[in-house]
């Protein structure tokens, strides 16, 4: 049997010197791997009476040994984790899964014709290497808009030396025909010269030399050629608009994080000589829950110190700012043999990159959300979860949204094994309750769905989650029960401290129930009670203007619904109408002096 991990003699004799520390469980595997400036203040933090976060305490429940590497100094540190990281894969680190290189586009020094073409692994061939760019993809964009323009050749040696005629390359307009001789060395070597410009940002340069090689070709009547440059120009000019030239802004590597309902999306934007090459997407695994400056600096640490063949700029830009980001910057810097900045604070177009990848990665996370497959195996673990005999495929939340008791509504939102199923989604309008009562506008929602359900007006879910904790999940049992509702999954969400995710409760009718909170069917409940929370607020918040707006107006004698939006548009709103004297309100078109006295009279009663 093991013995648990004594950790007030272990911290005892703990050095306060920088160093790496180990966390592993009784069959020796490696649970966590972290640095520290001060190896026993930041080891002793695991093991304080209170304030531990919820998933830190089921790391501390594993620990079966602490194993210790002193360092010189933190920077140091921050590399032997790193390290030790892509070597071990700890469970509850963030471990970056692709640390594959990145592909180039790369240019061969052949003497008269050089190669244009696809690279990734180590540069050791001589010539020139251009990027990295995000993917294949890219590259592959990349190179057919190049073919496009300035037609290079992209075979290999031995297959340019054994033409006798020119391949299908040159019959599409993709290439020039080097190997047979239809282009001279010159020619081809100012297109090369053109293309270089053009991957080093320089695409104004190259717009300029064709708007020259048009207007030369136009002038010695050489109409076909000037119209091959027209072509080229307009195809440049799409190129601009799609990739965001801006040259003057350098090499660049933009990131931002998106989370949602337990989630968490890294995108990272590739700026090379003032252009986006493209974009990536990464979805770490959290599994301490960490924040996002404490996400991000564990996921550039994996990023640029893993080892991978990275190129790295001299600026990273994150959309907020990183934990430990000096300490950061000093490794990457010390780890690329070049000084590099990490910054939060940019203005300008560096502002503009940032707030697109912000904007791409809350796109990239909604869209894994959405994704059809991920759905499914979160329902898979949600049977699994819950011990159910068959897959759910059918899934009801409920939830109640109200200010103060006023304009309550509640929300019944549907997801079925490829998410969110919109057409299916109700709101309720509650009446006759009293004001704030969260108890008896559940029963009243309940009981208006689950009747029409039951006299065939629509599918009885596998599953009915409820937004509330044991008392809404009672008054649930209760009108299921009256209605004789059967085979229903009946499950309640408590939400924890502050609306934290980690910290929510999950009940059964049995009692409560623990799910890992990392686990594809908490992923799914908080997706499906995300929804139906924003689904009831919208309709709240609707229900409450409506009401306030009514109050004031509709109640007025000959205001009708005519007159009504003839005043409301006239002075923008309610409030604009409230600061109208009485002879601006007769100016409205249909309203008399008599009736701009009464409303100005119940306006300001």
């Amino acid at each position: 049997m093991a013995h648990a991990f004594d950790a007030t003699d272990f911290l005892a004799t703990l050095t306060k010197k920088p160093g790496v520390y180990r966390m592993l469980d009784a069959q020796g595997e490696v649970l966590y791997v972290g640095k520290a400036r001060n190896l026993k203040n930041r080891v002793s933090n695991y093991f304080r009476a209170s304030g531990l976060e919820t998933k830190t305490m089921a790391l501390v429940a594993k620990i079966a040994d602490i194993q210790i590497t002193v360092t010189n100094s933190e920077t140091e540190a921050l590399l032997l984790e790193q390290s030790l990281i892509k070597q071990e894969r700890p469970p509850y680190n963030i471990v970056l899964r692709d640390d594959k290189s990145y592909p180039f586009i790369y240019l061969t020094d052949h003497t008269d014709y050089p190669r244009l073409t696809f690279h990734r692994g180590s540069k050791r061939k001589t010539g020139q290497y251009f990027g990295p760019f995000p993917s294949a993809a890219a590259v592959r964009d990349s190179l057919n808009i190049l073919q496009k323009l300035f037609r290079l050749r992209h075979c290999d040696d031995a297959f340019f030396r054994n033409r006798s005629r020119p391949c299908l390359q040159y019959q599409i307009q993709r290439c020039s025909g080097p190997c047979v001789g239809l282009v001279d060395p010159e020619s081809y070597r100012e297109d090369v010269d053109l293309a270089i410009l053009f991957l080093q940002g320089k695409s104004s340069a190259v717009l300029d030399h064709f708007k020259r090689r048009m207007d030369d070709a136009s002038s010695q009547l050489e109409f076909e050629q000037a119209a091959r440059y027209r072509d080229k120009i307009s195809q440049l000019r799409k190129v601009q608009e799609q990739q965001y030239v801006h040259a003057a802004e350098g090499d660049v590597d933009v990131f931002a994080v998106a989370q949602e309902s337990g989630v968490s999306c890294v995108q990272a934007l590739f700026i090379r000589a003032g252009r986006m090459l493209g974009q990536r997407t990464w979805f770490p695994r959290n599994e301490l829950a960490l924040d996002v400056p404490e996400l991000l600096s564990a996921f550039l640490s994996q990023y640029y110190l893993s080892g991978a063949d990275r190129d790295v700029p001299r600026r990273i830009i994150s959309a907020t700012p990183v934990s430990d980001a000096q300490l950061l910057a000093d490794a990457i810097s010390a780890h690329a043999g070049h000084r590099v900045d990490l910054v939060s604070s940019v203005r300008g177009q560096r502002a503009r990159w940032q707030k697109l990848a912000g904007e791409n990665a809350a796109i990239s996370v909604n869209a894994y959300m959405a994704n059809k497959r991920n759905v499914y195996a979160r329902f898979v673990a949600l049977q699994e979860a819950l011990g159910l005999e068959d897959m759910p495929t059918r899934l009801e939340c409920f939830d109640i949204s109200h200010t103060m008791g006023e304009a309550t509504v509640a929300s019944c939102v549907v997801f079925d094994s490829e998410g969110p199923l919109k057409s299916d989604y109700r709101r309720f309008n509650i009446e006759d309750i009293t004001a704030g009562d969260d108890y008896a506008a559940m029963e009243q929602a309940l009981r208006r769905r689950y009747t029409r359900l039951m006299q065939g007006e629509g599918k009885l879910p596998d599953v009915l989650v409820i937004d509330g904790g044991k008392g809404q999940l009672e008054r649930a049992v209760t009108v299921l029960e009256e209605l004789q509702v059967d085979d229903v999954t009946l499950l309640g969400i408590a939400k924890g401290p502050a609306r934290r995710p980690d910290l929510e409760r999950y009940f059964l009718p049995q009692g409560e129930i623990v799910l890992p909170v990392q686990g594809d069917a908490v992923h799914l409940l908080q997706h499906i009670r995300d929804e139906a929370h924003r689904f009831a607020i919208t309709g709240h918040r609707a229900r409450r203007q409506k009401t306030r707006r009514r109050s004031e107006l509709d109640d007025i004698p000959g205001v009708g619904p005519k007159r009504r939006r003839e005043l409301l548009t006239h002075f923008g709103g309610v409030k604009g109408l409230k600061g109208a004297s009485r002879e601006e309100i007769a100016k409205v078109p249909g309203i008399s002096a008599k009736l701009a006295e009464d409303i100005y009279g119940v306006l300001h009663a």
